[in-house]
């Protein structure tokens, strides 16, 4: 007979926090969101802690280069996702990783022979205002001069005037030689009034600009998530079939953690993934996995050796698993019953695997349930695709400025790794849709307001941090008429009258 739950499968929107004791320590100010992104043993740190708990989705139209910077920014990380050629995606990670706090890598470089034309698709292509020339048009190329918006004039040049002629020669231009600290750096800056600072090796070749813009972001990003040699820290997803060849080249690449990226982590293919990593690096290398909905998966993937563990299937936005499948399990139930497992499994064994909350946020407040429930932090695939930093395209519909949303899951994103059963390689039917998320502004801005409602919650709560949020909570269900009764109601909205 099959196995039936006796609790209904239950969303974040059917439950509300209790206030408890706030005292006058229990400010925003005071509170601390960091969080263990994977598992330690009793008495110990994690090998990588975040500072805020928030994770990209491993998703095409999520997690880029430009959104991992932006996040790691904050205090987060990004997991650049794995639906690409295994070079592209070590590329994007590389790209991420040579981001040093302060030495930024140039991609974009042209030859003095090119035109002015070339200097202008670059700009449109990588929004970057500080163009280098470099006699072969590389990164690392011996640096000739450097172009910016104060070199040109579009309206009374020629499109074909060759770079040569207009950019600022090295002769004119004050360098810096490999090797000079980031504090030594941002000195010359300022003592020369300078916007950007190249560094070259001895040969002459361009390794890296220092910017006084990026000085005034690191000042402004006190969160800020770096490894011990000052670049930014940057997740990166891998399938069950090419991880052989894919995490060997992401770890050259420098990523800082993986993550099998599967819509259900209680298989076979997960674990025998896990074990080749074990095999190869043993704890060195640190991969979550997922997803799962209950204790049993939990199990099984800690057992499996995963370093954190995903929760949530069918709970996405543009997730049509449960339509199409059947399968899955209400986000709040799934996340109540694996935090239960992981605090019976670090009782049992001293070992501490954090848990992330994939999908079923819709309003800020789910954030604070879902870490108050137990959840170490979340992973959001339609809040980041919002925002300027995500790959894909900004679009204007109908007068709006909307971004493209599309599921892994999708015929768009073609991504059969995902949902791998040991099949053919191609997608049997969806389990995504292809949409557009309403565009929301920077990241930045984004993120700090509704971390700023986090904050604010659990102060009210009486928690100063997430574990002590976790411990005291109080949570109540809901009824249909106490959500009506917590929404404006019973008043004509001053916007509803303009309107009419």
């Amino acid at each position: 007979m099959a196995f039936y739950f006796k609790e209904p499968s239950r969303t974040f929107n059917e439950y509300l926090l209790v206030p408890g004791y706030s005292s006058a320590e229990h400010t925003p100010a005071n509170v601390d969101l960091s969080t263990p992104l994977v598992k330690f043993k009793k008495g110990e740190e994690p090998a990588i802690k975040m500072n805020i708990p928030m994770v990209s989705a491993i998703m095409q139209a999520v997690s880029g280069e430009k959104l991992a910077v932006a996040l790691a920014r904050e205090g987060g990380v990004s997991f650049i996702y794995g639906s690409q050629t295994i070079e592209d995606e070590a590329a994007m990670v590389a790209r991420v990783k040579s981001t040093k706090a302060g030495f930024v890598k140039s991609v974009s470089n042209v030859m003095p022979t090119q035109t002015l034309k070339d200097i202008l698709a670059l700009k449109e292509k990588n929004g970057h205002s500080t163009i280098a020339v470099t006699e072969d048009g590389t990164t690392n190329g011996k640096l000739l001069g450097i172009v910016t918006g104060r070199d040109y004039r579009v309206s009374r040049m020629d499109p074909a005037t060759p770079v040569k002629d207009f950019m600022t020669p090295l002769d004119k231009l004050i360098t810096a030689p490999e090797g000079t600290t980031l504090s030594e750096a941002n000195d010359i800056l300022w003592d020369h009034k300078l916007n950007s600072l190249p560094i070259l090796d001895a040969e002459g070749r361009l390794q890296s600009f220092v910017f006084r813009k990026d000085y005034e972001t690191h000042k402004a990003n006190k969160l800020e998530l770096l490894d011990d040699h000052k670049r930014y820290i940057v997740g990166a997803g891998i399938n069950t079939r090419d991880y052989k060849e894919r995490v060997p080249a992401l770890l050259a690449a420098g990523a800082d953690v993986l993550c099998i990226d599967s819509s259900e982590g209680f298989s076979q293919w997960q674990a025998d993934t896990l074990k080749w990593i074990r095999s190869e690096y043993g704890d060195t290398v640190k991969c979550g996995a997922g997803n799962v909905v209950d204790a049993e998966g939990f199990r099984f993937l800690a057992e499996a050796g995963a370093d954190f563990i995903k929760i949530g299937i069918g709970g996405g936005s543009i997730c049509i698993t449960r339509e199409q499948k059947g399968i899955g399990r209400g986000q709040a139930s799934a996340v109540i019953d694996v935090a239960a497992a992981r605090d019976e499994y670090y009782k049992e064994t001293g070992i501490y695997i954090p848990i992330c909350s994939d999908g079923g946020i819709v309003y800020d407040y789910h954030m604070t349930l879902a870490l108050a429930m137990g959840a170490d932090f979340l992973m959001l695939g339609r809040y980041f695709a919002r925002f300027e930093e995500s790959p894909s395209a900004k679009v204007n519909i109908n007068g709006t400025f909307m971004k493209e949303y599309w599921g892994e899951g999708s015929s768009r994103a073609r991504n059969w790794q995902r949902y791998d059963m040991g099949g053919a390689g191609k997608l049997s039917f969806e389990e995504g849709v292809d949409s557009y998320v309403p565009y929301a502004g920077t990241l930045k801005d984004n993120v700090g307001h509704s971390l700023a409602k986090v904050r604010s919650t659990m102060c009210n709560c009486g928690a100063l941090t997430i574990p002590e949020l976790q411990q005291k909570a109080k949570l109540t269900l809901v009824s249909a008429t106490s959500i009506v009764e917590g929404g404006a109601h019973d008043v004509v909205l001053k916007e509803a009258r303009n309107r009419e």
